[in-house]
């Protein structure tokens, strides 16, 4: 049997839109409180005034700063009166074949997939310690083990595996502490997460992509992401999903793009 989420507080990073917004609306939905974290403060505001401002209190913060991280999670804890959880969506991509990678684009992205993670976790530890039933999720994703997802994006799926690894470590280390680690690994789902991608960089991974066979695995929406997270969260104590990898069942022809 699983624990409500009902009246218990979340934080969750990159929930201004595509997964994090939509598992920011979810836990709401299910008698949550959410501290929505974004870099930019104007898309925090909005997620805030679309969720409820009633059931959320959002920050702006860069979570690749472990100084911001700290202060930030510690007032969204004292606003809130408790925290119960994390949840690391935070992430960015910048598609690039590996001969073309650009320095900052891969430092960008380390420092917010991975080391953002890595942060998180570490500020949210001391505050959740001794709650009842804790909580992180740390979202991955199907890039790093799949071929058939979207090419050239060698650093965020590099990424993305070091927070599978980095998530193995973290679940024992924090089993002494009864706070449960799960590993949400969601694949393709229509979202706005290649928004501001270079044009000709993405049509390079296209073409690549093309390539690697005829049709993909699509048809997901953010939703069923937030339903997994929400199923993770809900184990009772004592109980955590170590892995869980959430993907579309249908195939796509590659040419509808």
């Amino acid at each position: 049997m699983s624990h409500g989420l009902r009246d218990r507080v979340y934080i969750v990073t990159g929930a201004s839109k595509g997964f994090g917004l939509a598992i920011a609306r979810r836990l709401v939905e299910q008698g949550a409180r959410v501290g929505i974290i974004s870099r930019n403060q104007e898309a925090v505001d909005e997620a805030v005034a679309q969720i409820g401002i009633e059931y959320t209190h959002g920050a702006a913060c860069d979570v690749g700063s472990s100084e911001q991280v700290r202060e930030v999670f510690a007032k969204l804890k004292s606003h809130f009166g408790r925290l119960d959880g994390l949840v690391n969506n935070a992430g960015l991509a910048t598609p690039n074949s590996v001969e073309n990678l650009v320095e900052s684009e891969v430092v960008a992205q380390v420092q917010t997939n991975f080391l953002g993670t890595v942060f998180c976790c570490q500020a949210a530890i001391s505050l959740l310690r001794d709650g009842d039933n804790p909580r992180i999720v740390n979202i991955s994703s199907a890039s790093a083990w799949h071929d058939d997802e979207m090419s050239h994006l060698s650093i965020y799926a590099s990424t993305k595996a070091a927070v599978e690894r980095f998530s193995r470590d973290l679940r024992l280390e924090l089993q002494h502490d009864q706070i449960g680690v799960t590993c949400v690994r969601p694949g393709g789902a229509m979202t706005n997460f290649s928004d501001g991608w270079d044009s000709d960089a993405l049509a390079g991974a296209l073409e690549a992509w093309r390539d690697a066979g005829a049709y993909l695995d699509m048809g997901m929406e953010p939703e069923d992401v937030a339903d997994a997270v929400c199923f993770a969260l809900a184990q009772r104590a004592g109980v955590a999903v170590d892995l869980l990898e959430v993907r579309p069942n249908r195939l796509i022809s590659k040419s509808i793009f």
